[in-house]
C-alpha cells in the first residue's frame, strides 16, 4: 500500500468560495471523556468526532483525531494512556474537519496518516458544501494523509493486533472507510453510522442514500452481535442498530425515488412527511430529505430511469 496518484474531481460541481472563511476557533482546554472499550482500545469523546486509540508498548494508533481546536487537549488526554508517549499511525475515516482536525499536529510529530485517496483530494482543495452553505478552505500540505488507497482496503498489524480497513463507496462522503479491530471485536465506522438522528448524506462530496444503504449492509455483514461499533459521534452502538439503519435507508431509497419519479422535490417530500414511519426513532428529517433528494438526482441512471 502506498500513496496513489490523484483522482479527478471533475464529475462533481466546482467549489464556490465565500467572501472569507471564518477564523479558526481558539484552542480548547476542557477535559475530554475517556471510556475503555477493551484492555487495549480507548474511546475519547468530546473532541469533535469520536477518537479511538489502540495502545501498545510502541505507541498509539488512532482512528480519527477530532477538531483542530481540540488537538492539544486531545494529545494531553492521549498522553495518559499506555503507549501515549508517541502516536505512530492515524486513520481518517473521511475528510470532515471534526475527524481530521488533528492531522497537522500529528504529522508534525511523525505520525503516518492513512485514508482513502478521495479524502486526501478533498482536504487539498477548497470545498463548497451546499447543504451547510459553507466553504472549507484547502488544508495545508502537512494536514494531508501520507498513505492512501483507491478501492478495497487492506490489513496491517500494530502492537501485535491485526487491523482491517475497507472502503465504503459514496456513502456519507465518497471517501469513507471503516477500521475493524477483529481480535478486539471493535469496529470504528465514522459517520456512516448514526445514532439517534438521521445520517448526513454529504452530496457535495459524493455521499448519497444508495451508497449509505450499501455501506451499512457491509458493516452488518462483517460484524456479529457482540461487536462494539463506534459511530463518528455519539455513543457506542450495536450490529442490530446498524441493521436498523440499513433497513431504514434501503426502504426510503426506493420510496423517495418513486416520489421523485412522480415529480416531487425535496420540499414536497418534507411537506408530505415522507419519513413519518421512521421519525420516532430518527428525529427531524428535513435536512436528511434535502440531502437524499440531491443525491438521488445525481444518481438517476443507477435508479432505473429518468425523472
Amino acid at each position: 500500500m502506498g500513496s496513489a496518484a490523484g483522482l479527478s474531481l471533475a464529475s462533481l460541481a466546482p467549489p464556490r468560495l465565500l467572501a472569507a472563511p471564518a477564523a479558526p476557533a481558539a484552542p480548547v482546554s476542557a477535559g475530554l471523556a475517556v471510556r475503555p472499550l477493551t484492555d487495549k482500545l480507548t474511546l475519547v469523546s468530546g473532541a469533535g468526532g469520536n477518537v479511538v486509540a489502540l495502545s501498545s508498548p510502541q505507541g498509539l494508533l488512532l482512528v480519527d483525531c477530532g477538531s483542530a481546536e481540540y488537538s492539544h487537549a486531545l494529545l494531553r488526554t492521549l498522553g495518559a494512556l499506555p503507549g501515549g508517549h508517541a502516536i505512530r499511525t492515524v486513520f481518517n475515516t473521511h475528510w470532515h474537519w471534526d475527524h481530521t482536525g488533528g492531522n497537522e499536529l500529528l504529522r508534525k510529530s511523525g505520525a503516518q496518516i492513512i485514508a482513502h485517496e478521495n479524502t486526501r483530494l478533498w482536504l487539498g482543495t477548497d470545498i463548497w458544501v451546499e447543504w451547510q452553505q459553507r466553504t472549507y478552505p484547502r488544508r495545508p500540505p502537512q494536514a494531508l494523509p501520507t498513505t492512501t488507497f483507491y478501492s478495497g482496503g487492506g490489513k496491517l498489524e500494530f502492537g501485535g493486533e491485526p487491523i482491517e480497513y475497507g472502503y465504503l463507496a459514496q456513502a456519507h462522503t465518497d471517501g469513507d472507510l471503516y477500521v475493524y479491530f477483529r481480535r478486539q471485536n471493535v469496529l470504528v465506522a465514522g459517520d456512516v453510522v448514526s445514532v439517534g438522528s438521521y445520517p448526513i448524506l454529504d452530496y457535495s462530496t459524493g455521499g448519497w442514500i444508495g451508497g449509505m444503504a450499501a455501506a451499512t449492509q457491509r458493516l452488518v455483514e462483517i460484524t456479529d452481535e457482540r461487536t462494539q461499533i463506534v459511530p463518528g459521534s455519539g455513543p457506542v452502538t450495536t450490529r442490530a442498530q446498524v441493521a436498523s439503519e440499513h433497513a431504514m435507508l434501503a426502504t426510503l431509497q426506493e420510496n423517495l425515488w418513486q416520489l421523485m419519479r412522480k415529480g416531487y422535490g425535496a420540499d414536497d417530500m418534507i411537506r408530505r412527511h415522507a419519513t413519518r414511519d421512521y421519525d420516532p426513532q430518527w428525529g427531524n428529517s428535513d435536512l436528511f430529505l434535502e440531502c437524499c433528494y440531491r443525491g438521488l438526482y445525481g444518481h438517476v441512471r443507477e435508479m432505473r430511469g429518468v425523472v
